[in-house]
């Protein structure tokens, strides 16, 4: 294998051609569907059971008219060619370095940003949700249609089956659990025997259709890491859209009552905290206690853990912070906050994220900027037969990659 020299690859490149191997396995991976009758962990609450679309699809509609210093209605603004000019001259201004020279000026060797082994397969089944947060860096929503074919599930399966040092399979979106891909995906790699989570957004499980999701989800043994920014209705809902905050508290009171994050149970429900605006995460530890103490008193809601993460200034958030006339200071912001101790643990070492179509890339991230994979001839998991094969390869990187370094890092 060549040795890793780590050089910052373009934001846009090439895709290879799909070509499609001799499957791995002498039998389809994907799984029968079950027909079993299954317990419906549904909300009592009637206001819970219609559907959240109707609601994010008019505030989508609702937000170009709004005030311009609203956070929603800053955020989802379409730039135009010239602003996104006028942003990228922002961080030109502010001198925003490199990101690769910048890590040999603070002593980080070259080769730390090399892949090692991968042991996590995050999968983006698809860019459709429920929800059309200011943050979501894949700006997903109602109205994408971007989603994964049940072909490239059976592949995935195929290449998980090959690939020896793989131990968790991290299912995200969009709203992952509204996409066809979801529940054969996870019945095959829980029979791979791999661990299994699922990025919820907490307010699919009062979505018409979703009743026995939970149970679903704790029949097939899933961890279950959603996203809860706040303890507070003002944050959630100002970040999130109308009506998510009381939704998502519905959604964790179904999954407590499916034995997740209960004391005594296997189901581990966690929680992802990250910021309402320009500024960093606090210390993990401390805000764990604060959520935990919140929503046990206010809402009788338990869960195991709770992890921080820096929003990246990609996508929405990008566009929300140039809006808003922030984007240059975030960026100062991450940059003077370096941590050379995150490093070893970024998420890209070990981690390949695939897209709806099958394309790899280094981390979710990297797929929102359309940065493939630096591994030629293997963009795709139709063109790889085992995950073990990209070892060794270095990571594409860019300026966004302060965000993952920036403090304690970015769970």
């Amino acid at each position: 294998m060549a040795a890793c020299v780590v050089a910052r690859l373009p934001s846009r490149g090439l895709r290879h051609a799909a070509h499609r191997p001799t499957p791995l396995l002498p039998t389809p991976l994907l799984p029968t569907p079950l027909h079993l009758p299954r317990p419906r962990h549904m909300s009592a609450n009637p206001s819970m059971q219609g559907s959240l679309i109707p609601t994010t699809l008019e505030e989508m509609d609702s937000d170009a008219a709004a005030h311009p210093a609203a956070l929603r209605a800053a955020g989802k603004q379409r730039l135009s060619l010239e602003e996104r000019k006028k942003r990228r001259r922002a961080l030109d201004a502010i001198g925003v370095p490199d990101f690769v020279p910048f890590l040999a000026q603070q002593g980080v060797a070259a080769a730390s940003l090399c892949r090692d082994p991968t042991t996590t397969l995050q999968v983006n089944v698809g860019l459709y949700c429920n929800q059309a947060c200011t943050h979501c860096h894949v700006e997903s929503s109602p109205r994408r249609t971007e989603a994964m074919s049940l072909d490239t599930v059976e592949r995935i399966l195929g290449v998980l089956a090959s690939s020896k040092h793989v131990q968790t399979v991290d299912i995200t979106g969009g709203a992952p659990e509204m996409n066809a891909a979801f529940r054969p995906l996870v019945v095959g790699a829980r029979r791979l025997g791999l661990e299994v989570i699922d990025r919820c957004n907490l307010t699919v499980l009062c979505e018409p259709g979703m009743e026995d999701l939970a149970s679903f989800l704790a029949d097939n043994g899933v961890r279950v890491v959603a996203s809860m920014p706040c303890y507070s209705a003002e944050n959630v809902n100002k970040q999130r859209g109308n009506k998510v905050f009381d939704r998502s508290i519905e959604g964790l009171r179904i999954l407590n009552q499916a034995g997740y994050g209960m004391e005594g149970s296997d189901l581990k429900l966690d929680l992802v905290y990250n910021p309402a605006g320009a500024f960093l995460p606090p210390p993990q530890g401390a805000l764990r206690e604060k959520y935990a103490s919140e929503l046990l008193t206010h809402f009788g809601i338990r869960f195991n853990e709770l992890f921080t993460m820096t929003n990246m200034p990609i996508k929405r958030f990008a566009d929300l912070l140039y809006k808003q006339g922030k984007l240059a200071e975030y960026m100062q912001l991450l940059v003077d906050n370096f941590n050379p101790s995150t490093i070893d643990s970024l998420m890209c070492k070990s981690l390949v994220s695939v897209a709806y179509d099958g394309t790899l890339y280094d981390c979710d991230f990297n797929q929102a900027l359309a940065m493939p994979l630096h591994a030629p001839g293997r963009a795709s998991i139709f063109e790889l037969n085992s995950l073990d094969d990209l070892t060794g390869e270095r990571v594409a990187s860019g300026n966004h990659c302060f965000g993952c370094t920036a403090g304690m890092g970015s769970s």
